[in-house]
């Protein structure tokens, strides 16, 4: 075991933590499900070139307010879109289309190929519908949606219509992963670590960032969630009684703060 795996290992710290992502397949499905009876979803939009590539776009109806992009996390080792369908349910319900960008993962590609793919379908999404655009992302995807506000990543076009970033529970500085077993995958050195950290980046597109976390999260993810926030001297919500796993529920809830904050 490499010095710092018990302190990036969220599964190990989460009581029932095997029981959650069944739990999130069926309600994705479900909601995936009923988006399609009703004509409301364009799933496996093509993106690039890989069969992970691909993003499912669910719309509210007709005239969507705008479009939010939610990317997933799972270290940039595992999961892809279909797992978190549900978490549009809140934006859905308030008037925004909603893409979910699935993505090649490590070892195959570098977490720096990852992020430019990110960067692609936002801007494959963002050609399908108009309006203002928001960011969410969640641990991994915490951190990619950050890196998009790394100047000249997205076209200007996109990049001008940027409203908000929410960066849920990231990784916000990658040097610490290089002393963890999953550096075998990540191929990470410290160059790379800090060429793809956002609490690193000198420059920045000038759009509002909230970062959120759960306040019974790992000491790392909270010390992460606030490298973030000072380095950018952006909002900081820390959210009481929530882990790692359960701090994004509120993304499927219409009246949450926390999609109130990602959407007014």
């Amino acid at each position: 075991m490499a010095e710092l795996d018990d302190a990036y290992a969220n599964a190990a710290h989460i009581p029932g933590a095997a029981d959650y992502p069944p739990r999130w397949e069926r309600a994705a499905a479900a909601l995936r499900e009923g988006l399609l009876e009703q004509g409301l979803a364009d799933l496996d939009q093509p993106y690039g070139d890989s069969p992970r590539q691909r993003f499912d776009l669910f719309h509210p109806g007709p005239d969507p307010v705008g479009l939010m992009v939610f990317v997933h996390g799972g270290y940039w080792l595992r999961f892809d879109k279909s797992v978190w369908s549900h978490l549009a349910a809140g934006a859905l319900s308030r008037g925004w289309a909603v893409a979910m960008p699935s993505y090649d993962l490590c070892p195959h590609v570098r977490i720096a190929d990852i992020t430019r793919q990110v960067a692609k379908a936002v801007t494959a999404a963002a050609a399908m519908v108009d309006g203002p655009i928001v960011l969410a992302g969640h641990s991994a995807g915490g951190h990619l949606v950050a890196r998009m506000l790394e100047p000249g990543l997205l076209p200007d076009g996109v990049a001008a219509r940027l409203r908000r970033i929410m960066s849920i529970s990231p990784v916000s500085d990658l040097r610490p992963l290089i002393r963890t077993s999953m550096n075998a995958d990540f191929k990470l050195d410290e160059d790379a670590a800090i060429a793809e950290s956002p609490a690193l980046m000198v420059e920045r597109l000038p759009v509002p960032v909230t970062v959120w976390v759960g306040a019974d999260e790992r000491p790392v993810f909270l010390d992460q969630a606030r490298w973030l926030a000072e380095a950018w001297g952006c909002a900081h919500v820390v959210d009481e009684g929530l882990h790692h796993f359960d701090v994004i529920d509120a993304l499927a809830d219409a009246d949450s703060a926390m999609i109130g904050r990602l959407l007014d």
